[in-house]
């Protein structure tokens, strides 16, 4: 797995008319053979967000997730593409109501798995496991410069949220663990 190439192929793909769907199938191509890609990236040893590409139209990085670490609902605002390539990403999608959000749906990702994420999903992310889970998320603007929102997962109440909120979500989760 060479990254800079899957970086091109993805900031390449990012200019077909059905962007999203051009980076998902790099994206797939890339976690076909997650011991690869786990390879290339290294073994997860923190909660940690290691940018691979960041532009106003792509913004691509690897998150890896402490064991049984857990994300509120939130969303991008734009489209999100991640494949897991070691590890398990439990998925809750939600719906807005007139009152809030609801749980709509779930998915799991294991090893080698994909999802595409619409402008509009909320999600909240689990690792199930007593193990670090690691993927690459591909989004299609700029992650760490937009505004949009969270949801506190006891009362569901929507809070701002923009990068910033969550690399200090898995700082927190670094220093649960002693690192």
């Amino acid at each position: 797995m060479d990254i800079e190439r899957f970086v091109d192929d993805c900031v390449t793909a990012n200019t077909e008319a059905d962007a999203q769907a051009a980076v998902l199938e790099v994206l797939e191509r890339a976690v076909h053979r997650p011991r690869a890609m786990l390879q290339a990236v290294g073994e997860p040893t923190l909660a940690d967000i290691d940018v691979m590409h960041r532009s106003k139209t792509l913004t691509i990085f690897s998150a890896t997730w402490t064991p049984q670490m857990n994300l509120m609902p939130h969303n991008h605002l734009m489209w999100a593409n991640i494949g897991i390539y070691t590890g398990r990403e439990d998925n809750i999608m939600w719906r807005r109501t007139p009152d809030g959000i609801e749980a709509s749906g779930a998915t799991c990702l294991f090893e080698g798995d994909v999802a595409a994420l619409s402008v509009d999903a909320i999600h909240s992310v689990t690792n199930p496991l007593r193990r670090f889970t690691g993927g690459i998320h591909i989004y299609g603007g700029d992650f760490f410069d937009t505004a949009r929102s969270l949801w506190n997962p006891e009362t569901l109440e929507e809070e701002p949220s923009d990068g910033d909120v969550i690399r200090r979500i898995f700082e927190r989760e670094n220093e649960q663990i002693g690192k």
